[in-house]
């Protein structure tokens, strides 16, 4: 037996590591394990991958950011360190290489088996990140067929993709920062636009993070939201490469993308696009106005002077004419990531949406069994870097009680 413990948590991300350090803090006897090491997730982003919230939101608990650029962005690499550096501070008990393959209910507890071998606990914690498969529209398996597709998780660099033109099929930050990185290489870049949201990077000499921050708009609750399928929807638009700027469909435009609606398959050589390219650029609009709206609000609730809001850049953006297969040299798919539990192994674990059906982090189908870093778990910043800390302490308490 590997492990013989009072709780183990599964997943040694930023939600692991905060769970561990609040049942450390607590005296409670545990075992973290992941299926790589700690920090494995930010292993996958890709070289140039930085954060886009500012680096004085990294608040987990014991493992506050306390570097000397508060308002910049950590890249990959530094958000590795940082992640392991907080592992270390306190001695969190890592079991890594021992990715857990199955979950079982036994007397007293469960039993888990992992690479490593099996695990007995009396209580589980699933931190296995908020984002776990990779979400693939059918048509790329069609495409996969013809042209070389990369997977979000997969890409690394312009290097690392053979010469050629590139099509980029997502519209959320991730597609946005590498179509954005390839069209900066030199690269000719198509883009099958999502709906995203878009919003400003700076208002008034502020981050657009810390307006929201001070707006309320990471305590939104998922009985806010319009639908319980929002809750899988995609976060605004923004970068923080190069010091931070503005990135939505319209800078993209400027900058070179060649711009179409989503693909809805194909015929003979030639991509099929749907005709809605106009609501997604609607869609980052809209988003860009709500948002600053919101700061203009937050900014009078303050008592601060009225913000100078910015403007999106103006005018209409031509939709590209589809592409031949032939005249593509490589695509990197990036429309997001689908929550997969399955790992669990116990009926009715999860909704429709395959989020867990829980309150406060315990599930409302297994005693025993708890989770955090899940998306909307307690609030909207529940799987960030932000917030996720603060479910953990939440999760620990109802452990220790």
């Amino acid at each position: 037996m590997l492990a013989d413990t009072d709780v183990l948590v599964v997943g040694a991300g930023q939600a692991g590591l905060a769970m561990s350090h609040e049942l450390t803090q607590l005296g409670i006897d545990h075992v973290v394990v992941d299926r790589e090491r700690a920090g494995a997730a930010w292993y996958v982003r890709w070289n140039s991958f930085c954060l886009v919230t500012p680096n004085h939101l990294i608040r987990l608990p014991g493992g506050e950011y306390d570097g000397d650029d508060p308002g910049g962005y950590l890249t990959r690499e530094q958000v590795i360190v940082h992640l392991r550096r907080y592992a270390a501070s306190f001695g969190a008990p890592i079991r890594e290489h021992a990715g857990v393959s199955s979950l079982r209910v036994v007397d007293e507890g469960f039993v888990a088996q992992t690479e490593g071998g099996p695990v007995r606990a009396r209580r589980v914690v699933a931190a296995t990140g908020a984002y776990h498969r990779e979400r693939r529209p059918p048509v790329v398996e069609e495409l996969a067929r013809h042209v070389p597709v990369v997977g979000a998780t997969s890409y690394r660099s312009p290097d690392s993709l053979p010469e050629g033109r590139v099509l980029v099929i997502g519209g959320g930050q991730t597609a946005g920062q590498i179509a954005e990185e390839l069209l900066l290489s030199g690269r000719e870049v198509v883009l099958s636009a999502g709906r995203a949201p878009a919003m400003p990077r700076r208002v008034a000499g502020r981050d657009g993070i810390d307006w929201l921050l001070d707006s309320g708009f990471f305590e939104q609750t998922a009985a806010d939201l319009p639908s319980p399928a929002a809750r899988l929807g995609p976060n605004p638009l923004v970068t923080g490469r190069r010091g931070g700027h503005d990135l939505n469909l319209r800078t993209l435009a400027e900058a070179g993308a060649q711009l179409m609606g989503h693909i809805t398959g194909l015929d003979g050589d030639r991509l099929v696009v749907a005709d809605d390219l106009a609501d997604s650029i609607a869609v980052g609009d809209e988003g860009w106005a709500y948002i600053c709206a919101l700061i203009a609000s937050t900014a009078r609730s303050l008592g601060m002077p009225e913000p100078e809001l910015p403007s999106m850049p103006a005018g209409s953006i031509p939709v590209a004419p589809p592409p031949r297969l032939a005249d593509l040299a490589s695509v990197v798919v990036a429309c997001g990531f689908r929550p997969d539990y399955r790992w669990i192994g116990l009926p009715g674990v999860v909704d429709e949406f395959g989020l867990p059906l829980q309150r406060d982090g315990a599930s409302t189908v297994v005693p025993g069994l708890y989770f955090v870093g899940v998306p909307w778990m307690r609030s909207r910043k529940s799987p960030l870097l932000l917030g996720v800390g603060e479910d953990a302490a939440v999760v620990a308490a109802q452990l220790a009680a």
